[in-house]
Protein backbone atom coordinates (compact mmCIF):
# COMPACT_ATOMS: atom_id res chain seq x y z
CA UNK A 1 0.00 0.00 0.00
CA UNK A 2 1.43 3.18 -0.50
CA UNK A 3 1.44 5.93 1.76
CA UNK A 4 -0.87 8.33 2.36
CA UNK A 5 0.54 12.15 2.30
CA UNK A 6 -1.17 15.19 4.01
CA UNK A 7 -0.39 18.75 4.86
CA UNK A 8 -1.14 18.43 8.66
CA UNK A 9 -1.60 15.19 10.89
CA UNK A 10 -3.18 15.66 14.11
CA UNK A 11 -2.85 12.55 16.61
CA UNK A 12 -3.59 12.82 20.64
CA UNK A 13 -4.67 10.45 23.77
CA UNK A 14 -1.69 7.44 22.94
CA UNK A 15 -1.17 7.02 26.43
CA UNK A 16 2.24 5.41 25.98
CA UNK A 17 3.16 3.79 28.56
CA UNK A 18 -0.16 2.56 29.81
CA UNK A 19 -1.72 -1.33 29.14
CA UNK A 20 -4.46 1.02 26.73
CA UNK A 21 -2.00 2.22 23.99
CA UNK A 22 -2.87 0.21 20.82
CA UNK A 23 1.16 0.78 19.90
CA UNK A 24 0.25 -2.16 17.48
CA UNK A 25 -2.20 0.17 15.29
CA UNK A 26 -0.91 3.97 15.69
CA UNK A 27 2.74 2.09 14.75
CA UNK A 28 0.37 1.14 11.11
CA UNK A 29 -0.67 4.52 10.88
CA UNK A 30 2.66 5.92 11.62
CA UNK A 31 4.04 3.55 8.73
CA UNK A 32 1.33 4.38 6.42
CA UNK A 33 0.56 8.01 6.89
CA UNK A 34 3.38 11.07 6.14
CA UNK A 35 2.84 15.00 6.50
CA UNK A 36 4.55 18.25 6.30
CA UNK A 37 3.42 18.86 9.87
CA UNK A 38 2.55 16.39 12.81
CA UNK A 39 0.52 17.57 15.96
CA UNK A 40 0.95 15.56 18.70
CA UNK A 41 -2.08 16.81 20.72
CA UNK A 42 -1.54 15.93 24.52
CA UNK A 43 -1.17 12.63 26.62
CA UNK A 44 1.37 11.40 24.39
CA UNK A 45 3.08 9.55 27.23
CA UNK A 46 1.19 8.51 30.43
CA UNK A 47 3.27 9.79 33.22
CA UNK A 48 -0.09 9.07 35.73
CA UNK A 49 0.08 4.84 34.86
CA UNK A 50 4.22 5.34 35.05
CA UNK A 51 3.90 6.69 38.19
CA UNK A 52 2.19 3.66 40.03
CA UNK A 53 3.56 0.96 37.26
CA UNK A 54 6.54 0.54 35.40
CA UNK A 55 5.14 -0.58 31.83
CA UNK A 56 6.85 0.19 28.60
CA UNK A 57 7.06 -2.31 26.23
CA UNK A 58 9.62 -2.25 23.19
CA UNK A 59 6.55 -1.32 20.51
CA UNK A 60 6.25 1.65 22.86
CA UNK A 61 9.66 2.67 22.04
CA UNK A 62 9.76 1.85 18.82
CA UNK A 63 6.59 4.82 18.76
CA UNK A 64 8.60 7.38 19.93
CA UNK A 65 11.57 6.51 17.48
CA UNK A 66 9.30 6.49 14.55
CA UNK A 67 8.06 10.12 16.04
CA UNK A 68 11.63 11.22 16.03
CA UNK A 69 12.55 9.51 12.77
CA UNK A 70 9.53 11.47 11.18
CA UNK A 71 11.17 14.91 12.73
CA UNK A 72 14.94 13.99 11.71
CA UNK A 73 13.62 13.62 7.97
CA UNK A 74 11.83 17.49 7.75
CA UNK A 75 8.62 16.93 9.22
CA UNK A 76 7.84 19.64 11.79
CA UNK A 77 6.46 17.82 15.14
CA UNK A 78 5.16 20.01 17.37
CA UNK A 79 4.05 18.48 20.53
CA UNK A 80 0.95 20.20 22.85
CA UNK A 81 1.19 18.29 26.43
CA UNK A 82 -1.59 17.40 28.26
CA UNK A 83 -2.82 16.37 31.59
CA UNK A 84 -1.67 12.82 31.51
CA UNK A 85 1.69 15.02 30.41
CA UNK A 86 1.66 17.82 32.22
CA UNK A 87 5.33 17.73 33.45
CA UNK A 88 6.32 18.67 30.13
CA UNK A 89 4.54 21.92 29.76
CA UNK A 90 7.25 23.81 32.10
CA UNK A 91 9.38 23.13 28.61
CA UNK A 92 7.05 25.63 26.60
CA UNK A 93 8.89 26.88 23.16
CA UNK A 94 11.98 24.31 24.18
CA UNK A 95 13.40 21.73 21.15
CA UNK A 96 14.18 17.89 22.17
CA UNK A 97 15.12 16.13 19.16
CA UNK A 98 13.80 18.14 16.30
CA UNK A 99 10.48 18.55 18.60
CA UNK A 100 9.18 21.64 19.67
CA UNK A 101 7.47 21.85 22.95
CA UNK A 102 3.93 24.12 22.77
CA UNK A 103 1.70 24.38 25.40
CA UNK A 104 -0.76 25.75 22.33
CA UNK A 105 -0.29 27.01 19.08
CA UNK A 106 -2.16 28.72 16.11
CA UNK A 107 -2.20 26.45 12.83
CA UNK A 108 -3.50 28.30 9.74
CA UNK A 109 -4.78 25.75 6.92
CA UNK A 110 -3.90 26.35 3.16
CA UNK A 111 -7.24 28.19 3.14
CA UNK A 112 -5.95 30.65 5.58
CA UNK A 113 -8.09 29.43 8.56
CA UNK A 114 -7.07 29.84 11.52
CA UNK A 115 -7.32 26.66 14.53
CA UNK A 116 -6.13 26.48 18.01
CA UNK A 117 -4.43 23.75 18.75
CA UNK A 118 -4.85 22.48 22.27
CA UNK A 119 -5.20 19.46 24.48
CA UNK A 120 -8.49 20.42 26.04
CA UNK A 121 -8.04 20.13 29.79
CA UNK A 122 -8.10 23.39 30.29
CA UNK A 123 -11.89 23.65 29.56
CA UNK A 124 -12.72 20.30 31.55
CA UNK A 125 -13.57 21.86 34.86
CA UNK A 126 -12.91 18.44 37.04
CA UNK A 127 -10.03 18.15 35.55
CA UNK A 128 -8.96 21.85 36.30
CA UNK A 129 -10.41 22.20 39.78
CA UNK A 130 -11.18 18.51 40.84
CA UNK A 131 -7.81 17.04 39.85
CA UNK A 132 -8.17 13.64 42.29
CA UNK A 133 -11.58 13.24 41.08
CA UNK A 134 -10.43 12.80 37.59
CA UNK A 135 -7.56 10.59 38.64
CA UNK A 136 -10.49 8.23 40.24
CA UNK A 137 -12.33 8.82 36.92
CA UNK A 138 -9.37 8.00 34.86
CA UNK A 139 -8.76 4.64 36.82
CA UNK A 140 -11.99 3.42 36.79
CA UNK A 141 -11.67 4.58 32.76
CA UNK A 142 -8.48 2.11 32.84
CA UNK A 143 -9.90 -0.64 34.68
CA UNK A 144 -12.37 -0.85 31.28
CA UNK A 145 -10.01 -0.67 28.79
CA UNK A 146 -7.76 -3.59 30.32
CA UNK A 147 -11.22 -5.40 31.01
CA UNK A 148 -12.29 -4.90 26.96
CA UNK A 149 -8.58 -5.82 26.10
CA UNK A 150 -8.73 -9.33 27.38
CA UNK A 151 -12.24 -9.15 25.75
CA UNK A 152 -10.32 -8.45 22.64
CA UNK A 153 -8.01 -11.05 23.07
CA UNK A 154 -10.71 -13.76 23.85
CA UNK A 155 -12.88 -12.62 20.55
CA UNK A 156 -9.35 -12.85 17.83
CA UNK A 157 -8.72 -16.07 20.09
CA UNK A 158 -12.16 -17.37 18.99
CA UNK A 159 -11.44 -15.67 15.15
CA UNK A 160 -14.11 -13.10 16.24
CA UNK A 161 -13.20 -9.86 14.63
CA UNK A 162 -14.71 -6.54 16.22
CA UNK A 163 -14.40 -2.96 17.27
CA UNK A 164 -16.32 -3.35 19.92
CA UNK A 165 -15.53 -1.06 22.82
CA UNK A 166 -16.80 -2.21 26.08
CA UNK A 167 -15.35 1.67 27.57
CA UNK A 168 -17.64 3.72 25.04
CA UNK A 169 -20.02 1.32 25.06
CA UNK A 170 -20.34 2.42 29.09
CA UNK A 171 -19.53 6.29 28.36
CA UNK A 172 -22.56 6.30 25.89
CA UNK A 173 -25.08 4.22 28.36
CA UNK A 174 -24.11 6.38 31.11
CA UNK A 175 -26.50 9.69 30.83
CA UNK A 176 -23.62 12.13 32.78
CA UNK A 177 -20.99 11.59 31.02
CA UNK A 178 -22.83 12.06 27.77
CA UNK A 179 -23.94 15.34 28.96
CA UNK A 180 -20.42 15.64 30.24
CA UNK A 181 -19.43 15.89 26.59
CA UNK A 182 -21.67 18.03 25.34
CA UNK A 183 -20.79 20.16 28.29
CA UNK A 184 -16.78 20.26 27.36
CA UNK A 185 -17.68 20.71 23.77
CA UNK A 186 -19.62 24.08 24.78
CA UNK A 187 -17.17 25.41 27.41
CA UNK A 188 -14.33 25.29 24.70
CA UNK A 189 -17.12 26.89 21.85
CA UNK A 190 -18.14 29.72 24.23
CA UNK A 191 -14.68 30.58 25.52
CA UNK A 192 -13.31 31.11 22.31
CA UNK A 193 -15.41 31.42 19.60
CA UNK A 194 -14.83 35.68 19.73
CA UNK A 195 -11.48 35.07 19.63
CA UNK A 196 -11.32 35.64 15.73
CA UNK A 197 -10.79 32.06 15.34
CA UNK A 198 -12.40 29.50 13.14
CA UNK A 199 -12.00 26.18 15.40
CA UNK A 200 -10.28 24.62 17.95
CA UNK A 201 -8.62 21.22 17.22
CA UNK A 202 -8.34 19.40 20.94
CA UNK A 203 -8.19 15.81 22.19
CA UNK A 204 -8.76 14.73 25.81
CA UNK A 205 -12.03 13.30 26.07
CA UNK A 206 -11.40 10.53 23.78
CA UNK A 207 -14.43 10.63 21.55
CA UNK A 208 -13.50 11.87 17.97
CA UNK A 209 -15.71 14.74 16.59
CA UNK A 210 -15.82 17.54 14.08
CA UNK A 211 -19.49 19.68 14.11
CA UNK A 212 -19.84 22.98 13.53
CA UNK A 213 -21.25 24.63 17.13
CA UNK A 214 -22.71 28.41 16.12
CA UNK A 215 -20.52 28.97 13.37
CA UNK A 216 -17.36 27.48 15.25
CA UNK A 217 -15.88 24.85 14.11
CA UNK A 218 -15.33 22.18 17.00
CA UNK A 219 -13.00 19.00 16.03
CA UNK A 220 -11.58 16.54 18.49
CA UNK A 221 -9.05 13.73 17.50
CA UNK A 222 -10.01 11.08 19.48
CA UNK A 223 -7.48 8.69 20.89
CA UNK A 224 -5.25 5.52 20.12
CA UNK A 225 -6.64 3.91 23.04
CA UNK A 226 -10.19 3.02 21.77
CA UNK A 227 -11.37 4.67 18.38
CA UNK A 228 -8.03 4.71 16.76
CA UNK A 229 -8.70 8.37 14.90
CA UNK A 230 -6.99 11.14 13.42
CA UNK A 231 -7.41 14.21 11.44
CA UNK A 232 -5.85 15.22 8.62
CA UNK A 233 -5.74 18.21 6.51
CA UNK A 234 -5.11 17.53 2.82
CA UNK A 235 -3.26 19.97 0.40
CA UNK A 236 -6.58 22.01 -0.51
CA UNK A 237 -7.15 22.56 3.23
CA UNK A 238 -9.78 19.82 3.69
CA UNK A 239 -9.96 18.62 7.05
CA UNK A 240 -11.25 15.24 7.11
CA UNK A 241 -11.72 12.51 10.39
CA UNK A 242 -9.68 9.29 9.58
CA UNK A 243 -10.41 6.23 11.69
CA UNK A 244 -7.77 3.83 10.76
CA UNK A 245 -8.04 0.07 11.14
CA UNK A 246 -5.03 -2.06 10.92
CA UNK A 247 -5.76 -4.44 8.77
CA UNK A 248 -3.09 -7.12 6.38
CA UNK A 249 -3.83 -4.88 3.62
CA UNK A 250 -3.62 -1.62 5.91
CA UNK A 251 -6.93 -0.06 4.81
CA UNK A 252 -8.26 3.40 6.24
CA UNK A 253 -11.86 4.48 6.85
CA UNK A 254 -12.53 7.65 6.65
CA UNK A 255 -15.13 9.77 7.71
CA UNK A 256 -15.18 12.81 5.94
CA UNK A 257 -16.64 16.76 6.90
CA UNK A 258 -19.72 18.36 6.37
CA UNK A 259 -19.57 19.58 2.51
CA UNK A 260 -20.04 23.27 4.14
CA UNK A 261 -17.29 22.80 6.36
CA UNK A 262 -15.06 22.38 3.44
CA UNK A 263 -15.02 26.38 2.72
Amino acid sequence: MDNNTYRTIWISDLHLGSTQCQADVLLDFLKYNESEKLYLVGDIIDFWSLSKKMYWPRDHNTVIQKVLRKARHGTQVIYIPGNHDENIRQYDDYVFGDIAVKNSDVHSTSTGKQFLIVHGDEYDTIAKCHKWLAKLGSDGYDFLIEVNRLLRMVRLWFGIHSNFSLAAFVKFKVKNVVQFISDYEESIVNTLKDQGLDGVICGHIHHAEMKDIDGFLYINTGDFVESCTAIVEHANGTLELIKWHKTESAIAHHEPLEADIHR
